[in-house]
């Protein structure tokens, strides 16, 4: 997800301003976060960009993820709503498919 709007305002995954040197291929550029940028409804305060370079990579990432699970396994951590998140995303995923293959409206 790149995006997210709330009543508050919104964040977005964004590419540092200086990043003009980053490749459609660099697989670190579809799984790192580089930058979040927060905008808010109140007009007062200003646009917001959270560094987000000490962010680990792609390996990285799927290191904690592989150590979590076996915490979850060995400690016996309650993963229900880790898995209902997964499913969810993945209902969104396969009717967003069965959408742009049928040309029609998928309700959820």
């Amino acid at each position: 997800m790149k995006d997210v709007i709330g009543p508050k305002g919104s964040v977005s995954i964004v590419m540092a301003e200086n990043a003009a040197s980053v490749k459609s291929d660099d697989i670190n550029a579809h799984t790192k976060t580089n930058q979040i940028l927060r905008h808010h409804t109140d007009m007062a305060k200003p646009d917001e960009r959270i560094d987000m370079t000490d962010e680990p990579d792609h390996e990285e990432l799927c290191k904690r993820e592989q150590e979590y699970l076996l915490k979850a396994i060995d400690e016996d951590i309650d993963l229900t709503d880790h898995m209902n998140d997964g499913v969810k995303s993945l209902r969104i995923v396969m009717a967003a498919d069965e959408s742009v293959k049928s040309g029609n409206v998928v309700a959820l």
